[in-house]
């Protein structure tokens, strides 16, 4: 609770007795019958006051206090911006009694900030469940008027979820707001969807109380919008769906989204209606619903190309080229990135093709074509540069970062993630920041830089905390498994793996889910738990054969195969180890090939085939040795298991 009745002087660089003077000008008869109010109110007595906008209330405040008719009154004011507050009376008594009351004046509370925590959906706040609940026991505590200063949305909520209290109003005031008031409100909302992500939490919230209160500025409670405050109302709907998306509640965004939809139906051919789709689309996206975020992006590109408005088609082509990559459908994806680049040339709009590049990049990542994808993200990289867009070239130094680390280029990969988080840094960018630490902490892991791994990895996920960004928690959640495993922390692992598994059902993320079934399984093979082990291996291969994403069942065939030699079933062994070796040299994975190679060696050792042994366990050294694995510190490597292997065969 922050209570003030010194409030601070957020008019100074304006002209406050102007100001004052049009308020009252727009408002001169509802403020004549509240000077009357005040006037005549005595003990306890209850007012409303709706004001939509801070700044309005300032200067009703003002105009009350230096109002000549208010000579023998004294007003505090009280501000309660705590979301969590409950228990208000409490926090009123508790003030009451720090007041130096003036001599032969009248003492008048003003309420301000309550919104905060009457909040805008949801049932029974548990302000509004006490103001309730203690209703009477404000005559003995707090015998003074008491003006409540709200927004529509608030005294709408108020009314209905505290209808005793509500019941004792002696006095309601609506007051008109300045149209100054409402230019200014909508021009700090100009551009939410391509800035509202680099807003901090409170600011994120703050913008969209603000939304929220021009929204019923157009449309106020018990009136219908028309003309232009309708225009007006889908935009803000729109807005508040975009703001939502960026809290990552996309349940919450749609029901602002198809309200805006409906109006926007109106208009059927239009770029906004075909913006509000795509943004529909995103919502569904965000929740993996895939199909149907489709069906709206392509709603959204058949408006934009009956409208031949080649923005709006290159935004929903877009789109469609991320849902498919999502799915892991590239060759799609890759249409419509082209269908995007292609659209971007004809029209000369150069800036906007390294948004492409950049996916296009992502796209040959996921193939595990390295190095197609660094020269796309380097075209990408050269066009933001050249149009001096420093902000978005972290998010591709990022994936440089990935490229590199990929490659096994460990150094070059840190070097990248720096320059992306010193960037993110620069702009304030917290919330981006975090799945840079959450690289950081791959390299510093792959490097067994345990301890400097985990301290990223958690910088990453306080900062998801930070953001209530659950989704991706789940991914660092699982590093931290893979970290504490490394560490022979078993039961941390064991803990960590199962809190990324459950967001990850959560969110219907099966995709992710395999990841997290295959660590489990290397965990349960720790332990020695083989049957617990292969059940958690075949869950995630299930998964990688559903996504058709071959490459990676080859890890998953290899430690299939090391269960069943820990089990003595070699015949079994030695296929899962040859179908993991088949993948790999698909995919041109020679570093990996390396652990299987040495399997194989182990596996006919144990057979007593020391001639096969000597040639499979040779082929995995100088692979190590051409990766420069041979040795690391004073850590045991593959390269060192291997040599101990090959010096103990018989001759």
């Amino acid at each position: 609770m922050n209570s003030s009745r010194k409030p601070s002087n957020p008019h100074s660089q304006r002209n406050l007795s102007s100001e004052i003077g049009a308020f009252i000008a727009l408002n001169q008869e509802i403020f004549a019958q509240l000077l009357t109010f005040v006037d005549f109110a005595e003990k306890f007595t209850i007012g409303f006051v709706e004001i939509n906008f801070p700044p309005d209330a300032e200067i009703l405040v003002e105009a009350l206090k230096t109002n000549p008719d208010c000579r023998d009154i004294q007003f505090v004011t009280l501000n309660f911006s705590d979301p969590n507050l409950r228990f208000l009376r409490d926090e009123i008594v508790n003030i009451l009694l720090t007041i130096e009351i003036e001599i032969n004046k009248k003492l008048v509370l003003i309420i301000q900030g309550l919104e905060k925590s009457i909040g805008v959906y949801g049932d029974y706040p548990p302000v509004l469940q006490d103001l309730n609940f203690v209703r009477d026991a404000y005559k003995r505590t707090v015998p003074h008027l008491i003006l409540f200063i709200l927004p529509d949305y608030a005294l709408t909520r108020l009314a209905k979820f505290a209808p005793d209290f509500w019941a004792w109003q002696s006095g309601m005031f609506r007051f008109q707001t300045p149209q100054i008031t409402k230019d200014n409100a909508i021009n700090e909302t100009q551009n939410t969807e391509r800035i509202i992500n680099r807003l901090e939490p409170p600011e994120k919230q703050e913008r969209i109380d603000l939304l929220h209160r021009l929204l019923m500025e157009y449309n106020p409670t018990g009136h219908q919008a028309t003309g232009e405050n309708l225009r007006n109302c889908s935009n803000i709907l729109h807005q508040l769906g975009v703001a939502y998306l960026s809290k990552r509640e996309p349940i919450k965004a749609r029901e602002y989204l198809e309200e805006a939809e409906k109006i926007a139906n109106e208009f059927p051919y239009s770029t906004f209606y075909a913006e509000v789709l795509k943004t529909l689309g995103d919502s569904y996206r965000q929740q993996r619903q895939f199909d149907t975020a489709i069906t709206y992006y392509q709603k959204s590109l058949s408006i934009s190309q009956q409208l031949r408005n080649p923005l709006g088609e290159i935004a929903a082509l877009f789109e469609l080229g991320s849902a498919y990559l999502d799915l892991r459908q590239f060759t799609q994806a890759t249409t419509f990135y082209q269908q995007c680049l292609e659209i971007e040339q004809q029209i000369g709009d150069r800036y906007s093709s390294a948004s492409i590049y950049h996916q296009l990049g992502m796209v040959a990542q996921e193939l595990r074509e390295f190095e197609k994808a660094r020269r796309n993200y380097q075209q990408a990289l050269a066009i933001k540069i050249e149009y001096g867009d420093r902000y978005s070239q972290a998010v591709t130094y990022h994936q440089l970062g990935i490229v590199a680390q990929d490659l096994r280029e460990f150094e070059e990969a840190r070097h990248n993630y720096q320059q992306a988080l010193a960037i993110n840094i620069e702009f304030g960018d917290r919330y981006s920041s975090a799945g840079t630490y959450h690289q950081l902490g791959r390299v510093a892991q792959d490097l067994r830089e345990f301890e400097e791994a985990r301290r990223n990895y958690q910088q990453a996920l306080a900062i998801n905390i930070e953001f209530g960004d659950r989704y991706f928690q789940a991914r660092t959640y699982h590093q931290l498994g893979y970290v504490a495993q490394d560490l022979r922390e078993f039961e941390e692992a064991r803990r960590n793996y199962q809190q990324a598994l459950a967001i990850n059902i959560e969110f219907g993320d099966r995709y992710s889910s395999a990841a997290t079934y295959h660590q489990l399984g290397m965990l349960a093979q720790d332990l020695r738990e083989f049957e617990e082990a292969r059940r958690n291996y075949q869950q995630a291969l299930a998964i990688k054969i559903e996504f058709g994403d071959r490459y990676s069942q080859a890890a998953i065939y290899h430690e299939l195969g090391r269960v069943a030699q820990s089990l003595r079933e070699f015949e079994e062994a030695q296929r899962n180890y040859q179908q993991a070796l088949a993948i790999k040299i698909e995919f041109g994975d020679r570093y990996s090939q390396a652990s299987t190679y040495g399997q194989l060696g182990m596996l006919a050792e144990a057979e007593e085939n020391y001639a096969e042994a000597r040639v499979h366990l040779q082929t995995a050294l100088e692979i190590y040795v051409e990766y420069k694995e041979e040795y690391w510190g004073a850590m045991p490597t593959a390269a060192s298991y291997a040599r101990e292997a090959l010096e103990r065969l018989p001759e």
